[in-house]
């Protein structure tokens, strides 16, 4: 019998992130689930990855704060004892030009989505066994740029450096660094967005669609898995053909 396998999911109770557990979950997977605010959602969350016949817990943590993420690692490995999965996936948006940014805001999107990815994978990497998958959810934004994204788009931007950075670090022990680079997903995120904008967008889409969180699980789950150990250091966009 195949080892039993185990994740942690940031941002893992709703949107892309549930998304991700799920279906890492009906590959076999034991999956914990990171949240920071709601803990009855995260709760239903791991309910429901538990009806796919593996182990679940939710664990919270605000991703932004190293010591947080020290006793999030601590729970896991209590409860699964080692990690083979880790996907960075929480994150943090807030739009806004620079001229008119505050401080606060560029320090709230900055510590969240690149901070955060250093505070978990920090404490997580002595946990990860030889062979494990880290997988770190960047944007296309990282890669092309976005009005009012200067925030946002330097943090993602910075997860792809990281990746790459300890892609080389980590290959010895066989362990893979990718980052994904979804484009315009379906998410509580984008519902702000106002409706001519979003036709806009949609508009240039070569598939003629937004994304859905599972298009984006969907090629983290392969990530994840033993057929990609010859992949690592890579970003790979899920956008629909938007970014080429």
């Amino acid at each position: 019998m195949p080892k039993a396998k185990f994740a942690l999911v940031t941002g893992g109770s709703r949107g892309i992130g549930k998304a991700i557990a799920l279906e890492l979950a009906r590959n076999g997977v034991n999956v914990a689930i990171n949240y920071n605010k709601d803990e009855e959602e995260a709760s239903d969350a791991a309910e429901e990855i538990r009806k796919l016949g593996v182990e679940s817990m939710a664990v919270k943590a605000d991703v932004s704060s190293f010591d947080d993420c020290a006793s999030m690692i601590d729970a896991v490995k209590k409860k699964f004892g080692a990690l083979d999965i880790l996907v960075n996936n929480a994150g943090a948006l807030f739009d806004k030009s620079l001229r008119n940014m505050e401080k606060s805001q560029w320090d709230l999107v900055v510590r969240t989505n690149l901070d955060g990815t250093f505070n978990v994978t920090k404490n997580a990497l002595p946990i990860i066994r030889e062979n494990g998958r880290i997988i770190n959810i960047s944007s296309i934004v990282a890669i092309s740029g976005n009005h009012g994204q200067t925030n946002y788009s330097a943090s993602k931007a910075g997860i792809i450096g990281f990746t790459k950075s300890l892609a080389r670090e980590v290959g010895k022990q066989g362990i893979t660094v990718n980052a994904v680079a979804p484009g315009f997903v379906e998410t509580q995120m984008t519902k702000g967005i106002p409706f001519i904008r979003k036709k806009i967008i949609i508009a240039m889409i070569p598939l003629g669609r937004p994304g859905l969180p599972e298009d984006v699980a969907n090629l983290v789950a392969f990530l994840a898995s033993d057929k990609s150990g010859y992949i690592t250091g890579e970003v790979i966009r899920v956008d629909g053909g938007f970014s080429f």
